[in-house]
């Protein structure tokens, strides 16, 4: 028999090969890690933090639609493709190398479209992903090069030659992983009502901090004339780039007609570039934020229609012909360039540096985006929707004089489980 990937000796393409599978296998775990915590956090502190720039992110992969697959987390799927890759490395044989072959060759397909879909639908590219995708082509490429049957003369052949009874036996221990997994997501998900009885005391137990000494006057959502007088108060150090603040934006979205007349919310800029915001931590993490900040900000009767559209068009925003349609189609155009409205930006932005630094590492509390102060409590990240609903209901129940608002809300179900 002719040399193959796996079959001739312990050589350095096998070992490769082995290699290449553990290393999908430590990408996709991260992967399910990340989906976890971005959308199912235990703690008022624990969360996603995964925004090196507007465009490389993991944010933005973890909170989309193709983050799942009925509960099963994509990179579910990528473990099982990465064990039989350095399993079929380990104990080799031909019919093994055959198989996995016919996976390696599928798997590279759905690499190739996770990648399209990603850069040029979501408009950004999360590194844990690529560390699969990178892993994934190194080892399609040696299948293709050392592989069984790399002599024929149709070379793609042998790609579609596996075993059918390796393939049904993968099949069922992959399906089985899937229900289980299934069972994971549902159980994860069942609990956050549970979790919120934990996240309300979390939040009742966090220092009182001040309100900025300048609030902004760009409100997403009105209750009341003052600040101050509605039951539910939210200062948002947000920026229109921020992967994050887009979820945070979106679960605002189904919060604010749930607590209709109750929430005050004010949109504090805080773009993460140095142009208009020297609080910023990372200058240059978000390039144009500081000009959207300016669009929106021009005219204050226009700021919630702008917002909304910017939002709604995440990925269209980072260009900057994109924002000039913007600045035209609102007749803003004057606020790329007018010191005024550059001033407010910056003296908003600005609040950040009055807050104390909440660890060592960094020298403001306000530091990045999205950071809520809730009633005077800041909250650094996002929180998935149960959570603030929580939140924002004992708030209420607090403003209303009522008591015993976890009883009343949180599912028997769940009451069970805290106890």
């Amino acid at each position: 028999m002719s040399k193959t990937l796996t079959l001739d000796g312990v050589r350095w393409p096998r070992i490769l090969s082995f290699f290449s599978g553990i290393g999908m296998m430590a990408a996709s775990i991260l992967t399910m890690r990340h989906y976890f915590l971005a959308n199912f956090p235990e703690n008022i502190f624990e969360g996603s933090f995964c925004d090196i720039s507007a465009f490389f992110n993991c944010d933005s992969s973890a909170f989309s639609v193709i983050s799942q697959v009925m509960g099963i987390p994509l990179g579910f799927f990528g473990i099982i493709v990465g064990a039989l890759v350095a399993l079929g490395a380990l104990f080799p044989s031909e019919s093994f190398e055959r198989t996995n072959s016919f996976i390696a060759f599928f798997n590279i397909l759905g690499v190739i479209a996770l990648f399209a879909y990603s850069v040029f639908f979501m408009g950004s590219l999360c590194l844990l992903c690529t560390g699969y995708y990178l892993f994934s082509l190194l080892s399609v490429f040696l299948f293709l090069k050392y592989g069984i049957g790399r002599d024929k003369r149709i070379s793609l052949i042998r790609f579609f030659q596996p075993s059918l009874k390796m393939l049904v036996t993968f099949a069922c221990i992959t399906a089985f992983g899937a229900y289980g997994m299934i069972q994971y997501h549902d159980a994860k998900k069942d609990a956050q009502a549970a979790v919120s009885l934990r996240i309300i005391k979390q939040f009742r137990a966090l220092p009182e901090v001040s309100n900025p000494s300048i609030i902004s006057p760009y409100w997403t959502v009105r209750a009341t004339e003052y600040f101050e007088d509605a039951p539910i108060q939210v200062i948002e150090f947000s920026d229109f780039l921020c992967p994050d603040c887009l979820f945070l934006t979106q679960e605002f979205d189904k919060l604010k007609e749930e607590f209709a007349g109750k929430i005050n919310i004010a949109f504090q800029f805080f773009p993460l570039e140095g142009r208009c915001n020297p609080v910023a931590l990372e200058k240059d993490l978000h390039p144009g934020a500081c000009e959207l900040a300016f669009i929106a900000a021009y005219d204050p009767a226009q700021f919630v229609t702008i917002h909304d559209e910017i939002f709604a068009n995440f990925n269209e925003a980072r260009r900057p012909e994109w924002r000039q349609e913007l600045a035209m189609k609102y007749g803003v155009e004057q606020a790329l360039s007018d010191p005024v409205t550059h001033d407010i930006v910056s003296s908003i932005a600005n609040t950040g540096m009055e807050y104390e630094r909440t660890s060592d590492e960094f020298t403001y509390g306000i530091r990045s985006t999205p950071t809520m102060i809730i009633n005077g409590r800041m909250i650094i990240g996002t929180l998935p929707y149960e959570h603030m609903r929580a939140i924002f209901q004992d708030l209420v129940d607090e403003y209303e004089g009522r008591s015993q608002f976890i009883e009343q809300w949180v599912p028997r179900k769940a009451r069970k489980i805290k106890r």
